[in-house]
C-alpha cells in the first residue's frame, strides 16, 4: 500500500496513452527500434525531447537506450523547462512523494529534494509549475520500461534566463553529479519553422551542444533568433536546463549525439510549421590518464610569467595562442602557482575549483602570488629576473567510495558534507607522519570543520597534482 502524496499522471491520454498494457507496448516497441543502439557504463546525463510520443518517442528512445541497466543508480535528477509559469529561479518538487504514471509510482527522493531548498533560496517549490507539466513526466514511462525498478527522482522545473541564478543552480547540483546518479535534461529544440528550417536551425544548436561549450551554444541560439527564420520561437525551450547541465559538466564530459527528427518525418500532412527533436549522450571522462607533455607544461609557465611581467609593465594580461593540440590546458581544474626567490617562498596562491579552463587559472593565480599574497609585499620589476615559478596542476577530481580507493602521498584529499568542505593537497602527506586515516581526520576537523571522524560518512574525493 502506497502511503504519502502522490503527483497524479496528468498528462496520461494527452502526450501518450492512459492504457498501461498499450503504452508498456507502444515505450517497449519504440526501444526495440535502438536495440543495437552501444549502452554507456560512463553516461553522466541524457538529453531528450518531451513532446507526444507519437511525435518524439523514437528521439526518446534512443536516448534511453544509451543507459546500462546493469548499473544501479542512487537516484535520477529530473530537469526540465516551464511551459506555464515564469519561475525567475527553480522549483524542485517538495510535497510529492511519488509520481504516478499508468505503469506505476515512482518514488521521488523527498530528502535531496528538501536539501536542495535548504542549499539555496534559488531552489523553492511552485505547485503549479508541476501540477500540469508535461517535461518530466513524459520521461518515466521510459524510464520504467528500461530499468524496471526507476531510483528515486528529483523532479526540478528551470525557469530562468539569469546566468548567475542558473550558475548557483549548477553550484549546488554539482556536488551530486558524480558515477552514482543519472541526470535527465528534458527539451525539444526548435519550434514552428518549416521543415528545411527546423533542419538547419537544429543543425547548428545541436553542433555547439556536441562542444560541450555553454558559450558556444548559448551563441547558436542566439544567432539562430537572429537569423530571420519565420515563425522560430525558440531554437531550445530548455536553453535553461541545458545551460545548467553545462555549468556542471566543466570542461571534463563528451557529448555523443544520438539522434535527430522533426515532427515533419513524422506527419507529413505540414510541413510548415514543425518542432525539432535531437537527444544526445553526456559521458563521463577517464581523468586517471591526465598529464601534461613537456610542451605544455613549458607553455604553462610562459603564461604563468607573462601574466606578472605584464602587470608589471602597466598591460592588460596577454591572451595566449594556445597550439591546437594543447586541448588539455582548456580543461577545467584546479592550480596553484608558487613564487620562490633564492630558494625562498615568495608568494603562494592557488585555486581549487574546476570552474576555469586550466591555462586562464595559472595566468590568474600567478598575478594573484605575485600581487596579491596577504604574507608578502607586491613583487617589483626589479626582482624578476631571480623569481622562479612552481606550478602545481590538480588533476579533475574523482568520487571514491572507499578509502581504499585513497593512496596517500599520490592523492590530495577533498571532504565534503553538508555545506562544509576542506582539502588536503597531496604534498601535505610528505611534510607530516601520519597514517591515512590521520590524514583523513586532520582534514575533516582543521579544514573542514566537521570533526575528527567527519570524513566517515561525509562525501569523499580524490585528485592529484602535477608540480614543475
Amino acid at each position: 500500500m502506497i502511503i504519502g502524496t502522490i503527483r497524479p499522471a496528468t498528462q496520461a491520454n494527452r502526450f501518450y496513452t492512459g492504457d498501461a498494457k498499450e503504452l508498456e507496448n507502444e515505450v517497449d516497441s519504440l526501444l526495440m527500434r535502438h536495440n543495437s543502439s552501444q549502452v554507456h557504463d560512463n553516461l553522466a546525463a541524457l538529453i531528450v525531447p518531451h513532446a507526444g510520443y507519437y511525435f518524439s518517442g523514437n528521439v526518446a528512445a534512443a536516448a534511453y537506450m544509451a543507459i546500462d541497466t546493469k548499473k544501479r543508480y542512487k537516484r535520477i535528477f529530473l530537469l526540465g523547462p516551464s511551459h506555464h509559469e515564469w519561475l525567475n529561479g527553480a522549483s524542485v518538487n517538495t510535497e510529492a512523494d511519488y509520481y504516478a504514471t499508468p505503469l506505476g509510482n515512482v518514488k521521488v527522493d523527498h530528502e535531496t529534494a528538501i536539501n536542495l531548498t535548504k542549499a539555496d533560496s534559488i531552489f523553492t517549490y511552485h505547485r503549479s509549475a508541476h501540477a500540469q507539466e508535461h517535461c518530466l513526466e513524459v520521461q518515466l514511462p521510459f524510464l520504467q520500461c528500461r530499468l524496471g525498478d526507476v531510483p528515486p527522482i528529483v523532479p526540478i522545473i528551470i525557469s530562468t534566463n539569469d546566468y548567475y541564478k542558473l550558475k548557483r543552480m549548477a553550484d549546488v547540483l554539482k556536488p551530486y553529479f558524480t558515477d552514482e546518479n543519472l541526470f535527465v535534461i528534458s527539451s525539444d529544440f526548435s519550434h514552428y519553422p518549416s521543415y528545411e528550417d527546423a533542419c538547419e536551425v537544429d543543425a547548428k544548436t545541436g553542433k555547439a551542444i556536441e562542444t560541450g561549450n555553454m558559450d558556444e551554444f548559448i551563441a547558436a541560439i542566439e544567432a539562430n533568433a537572429n537569423s530571420g527564420k519565420r515563425n522560430l520561437a525558440t531554437s531550445a525551450c530548455g536553453e535553461f536546463a541545458i545551460v545548467t547541465l553545462m555549468l556542471m559538466m566543466d570542461g571534463q564530459y563528451d557529448v555523443k549525439h544520438l539522434m535527430y527528427q522533426n515532427s515533419g518525418d513524422i506527419d507529413n500532412y505540414d510541413h510548415s510549421r514543425v518542432v525539432g527533436y535531437h537527444s544526445f549522450a553526456i559521458l563521463r571522462r577517464d581523468n586517471t590518464g591526465f598529464t601534461l607533455s613537456d610542451d605544455e607544461k613549458k607553455t604553462l609557465k610562459g603564461i604563468a610569467f607573462q601574466s606578472i611581467k605584464d602587470t608589471l609593465d602597466g598591460k592588460p594580461i596577454t591572451q595566449p595562442s594556445l597550439h591546437s593540440n594543447f586541448s588539455i590546458l582548456n580543461s577545467k581544474c584546479g592550480a596553484f602557482v608558487s613564487l620562490h626567490k633564492f630558494g625562498r617562498l615568495r608568494g603562494c596562491i592557488g585555486h581549487f575549483g574546476e570552474d576555469y579552463p586550466l591555462h586562464e587559472i595559472v595566468a590568474k593565480m600567478a598575478y594573484a602570488a605575485a600581487f596579491e599574497d596577504p604574507r608578502f609585499m607586491p613583487v617589483t620589476s626589479d626582482e624578476l629576473a631571480d623569481i622562479d615559478i612552481e606550478i602545481s596542476v590538480l588533476t579533475p577530481m574523482r568520487r571514491i567510495q572507499s578509502i581504499d580507493e585513497f593512496q596517500l602521498h599520490r592523492h590530495g584529499i577533498y571532504i565534503k558534507k553538508d555545506f562544509r568542505s576542506g582539502t588536503f593537497l597531496p604534498q601535505v602527506a610528505d611534510e607530516v607522519n601520519w597514517t591515512k586515516e590521520e590524514f583523513l581526520g586532520h582534514c575533516a576537523q582543521d579544514k573542514a570543520g566537521i570533526g575528527w571522524d567527519g570524513w566517515r560518512d561525509a562525501e569523499l574525493y580524490v585528485y592529484e597534482a602535477i608540480v614543475f
